[in-house]
C-alpha cells in the first residue's frame, strides 16, 4: 500500500536556508505538516533538496507546494545509488502556483536517496519557497 514516505524524521538536506536562519527556514519544515511554515531558500540557482528515506522504497509521485512567485521551473529528480553516483530520473515543470502539484515518476523507482534539482525559479534572484513536500510511494 502506498503512503506519503516524508515525515519529520526523514532525513533532509537543501542547497540553502535564506540569511541561514535554519530555525524559521530550514529543511524540517518540508515535512512539518504546518501552513505557516516553509522552507526558504537563499538565492542563486541551482537550489535542490536532498531527500534520504529509512529505507529502500517504491517511489511513484512526488508532491510539492510552492509560494507563488518563488517555485521552480526547470527541474529534475534525481538517483543516488550506492556508490554516490547520481542518475538522472525526470524532468518537471511546476506552474508558478500556491496549490500543491503533483509529479507522478514515468515509472516505479526503488530509491533510498535522492535529489529534487531546481535549475532556475520563477524568482529574478532564484529563491525557492516550499510550504509542502510528499513523497509518495511504499517502503520495500
Amino acid at each position: 500500500m502506498s503512503g506519503c514516505l516524508t515525515n519529520k524524521d526523514s532525513g533532509l538536506r537543501v542547497s540553502s536556508v535564506l540569511r541561514r536562519a535554519i530555525k524559521e527556514f530550514g529543511p524540517k519544515h518540508l515535512v512539518d505538516e504546518k501552513e505557516d511554515t516553509c522552507w526558504n531558500s537563499d538565492q542563486g540557482s541551482p537550489q535542490w533538496i536532498e531527500v534520504n528515506l529509512d529505507s529502500l522504497s517504491n517511489i511513484e509521485e512526488i508532491q510539492i507546494r510552492f509560494q507563488g512567485g518563488f517555485a521552480g521551473k526547470d527541474c529534475c529528480l534525481q538517483m543516488t545509488d550506492e556508490n554516490n553516483a547520481n542518475h538522472h530520473i525526470m524532468d518537471f515543470y511546476p506552474e508558478d502556483v500556491n496549490s500543491l502539484q503533483s509529479f507522478k515518476l514515468p515509472k516505479v523507482a526503488s530509491l533510498k536517496k535522492f535529489k529534487i534539482i531546481f535549475n532556475n525559479s520563477t524568482d529574478f534572484f532564484g529563491r525557492i519557497t516550499i510550504y509542502e513536500l510528499k513523497v509518495l510511494g511504499a517502503p520495500i
